[in-house]
């Protein structure tokens, strides 16, 4: 199965560097890594490039002006320019462990998308993860957050496996959804404007659409490293069309991966 890992990024390139070089060193690598960009300065540019031309897997940049934070809108951009059936979404600040796409495509099932789960790494863990190049954080390593989702049981996590309708805790920074499903829902809202919810309405336009919901545990892992909190002031506007989505039951959005797609019907033709 072709797997498109969408990265999405916003001027963190040490953290991006990280990223990549995890996801190029996969035992099942994706079929391609898009980096979905949302406005960074040219050192991130530049960082992709190099890293592209030293990688089996093919890497793309896909760049947007910074207009402020529209994360909607290029992981739209991704997923638009995708080749692969399944898509695997992971921020530009969540190290991979080696198996992560191995573990996503074990999990795949078809009519769902899976949340996956992650570790937290404190400001200094961060720091010494930065400092020697990635080398992930053990079991008993200080300072880290849902430490159990370290731990990896393939066995324990298709016991836990268990499909629901539930849009609690969404988070795309551990995600993935089949291509044509995406398609099906117009992809994410672009009327999102400023950090906040736009994860959350996609599911669940794609729950309204008749998808469920994997929850992976112990398997698909990675290290959310640390970051400052973002602005939220767009918050309350952002749950308001959260909540119309909800009790309107939308399954589409007007403005959505259909603005990116060339060559390309989506469902409304």
């Amino acid at each position: 199965m072709a797997a498109s890992l969408i990265v999405t990024t916003y001027n963190r390139p040490d953290a991006l560097a990280l990223v990549l070089a995890a996801a190029t060193n996969q035992t099942v690598p994706p079929t391609e890594i898009l980096v979905a960009d949302d406005g960074s300065g040219p050192e991130t540019g530049e960082l992709v490039r190099r890293l592209a031309a030293g990688s089996a897997t093919p890497i793309r940049h896909l760049w947007q002006e910074d207009q402020g934070f529209r994360a909607a809108r290029c992981r739209n951009m991704a997923i638009a320019a995708a080749t692969g059936d399944y898509l695997i979404f992971i921020d530009g600040d969540m190290v991979p462990t080696r198996d992560f796409v191995a573990d996503h495509l074990q999990m795949a099932r078809p009519g769902c998308f899976v949340q996956g789960s992650r570790v937290l790494v404190g400001q200094k863990g961060t720091a010494r993860v930065l400092k020697e190049g990635g080398r992930e954080p053990g079991l008993f390593s200080p300072g880290l957050g849902n430490r159990k989702n370290l731990l990896r049981f393939p066995l324990l996590a298709r016991i836990l496996l268990h499909p629901s309708t539930s849009d609690h805790g969404i988070r795309t920074c551990n995600f993935a959804c089949w291509r044509r499903d995406a398609i099906a829902v117009n992809g994410f809202n672009e009327e999102f404007h400023g950090w906040g919810r736009e994860d959350s309405e996609f599911a669940v336009r794609l729950l309204n659409a008749g998808a469920r919901r994997i929850n992976i545990k112990f398997m698909a892992r990675a290290f959310h490293l640390h970051h400052p909190e973002a602005e939220r002031e767009k918050l309350a506007a952002n749950d308001a069309i959260l909540e119309q989505a909800r009790t309107e039951k939308k399954t589409r959005c007007d403005r959505g991966v259909n603005l990116h797609l060339q060559g390309e019907k989506d469902d409304q033709g």
